[in-house]
């Protein structure tokens, strides 16, 4: 970020109940069109990552526990909207949930959530003992190269 642009920071302290994600995320939404931010990588990247961000972190962190509530942190610049999602809950390790994707996994539970986010965000970061993500979704979508056609 150069000096001299506009930031915003803002913070969210959400209850662990799944029933509050939706308002939350259209809150969040809000800001970020207020900010210039738009379109699909809004509406389907940010809309639906953080969704699954903010469940995991109800239900796997906190336990749906309605004494523990989860912390979204948010900076907005003209390039990009980074969120750090904190739940109060032991935290575990990204690396040791199954890839949903592979044969043996496909039926199974779990892991989905994990694989949309990895997908929808263009940076995702967890903290050491794996009870916070940062998310980073960039207001331009990163270049990706292009299936040559013969």
């Amino acid at each position: 970020m150069m000096v001299g642009e506009e930031t915003t920071r803002f913070v969210l302290q959400l209850p662990s109940d799944l029933r509050i994600i939706e308002a939350a995320v259209t809150y969040l939404v809000s800001r970020c069109r207020a900010f210039a931010f738009g379109g699909s990588r809004l509406n389907l990247n940010f809309r639906v990552g953080v969704t699954e961000a903010l469940a995991n972190a109800v239900l796997y962190g906190n336990q749906s526990d309605p004494g523990k509530t989860v912390r979204v942190e948010v900076a907005l610049d003209p390039s990009r909207v980074v969120l750090r999602v904190v739940d109060q809950g032991e935290g575990f390790d990204p690396s040791s949930v199954p890839d949903p994707t592979l044969p043996d996994n496909l039926d199974r539970a779990g892991g989905r959530g994990l694989f949309l986010i990895r997908e929808l965000m263009d940076e995702v970061e967890y903290n050491e003992c794996g009870n916070a993500v940062r998310l980073v979704l960039l207001r331009d979508a990163p270049q990706r190269r292009q299936a040559s056609v013969e």
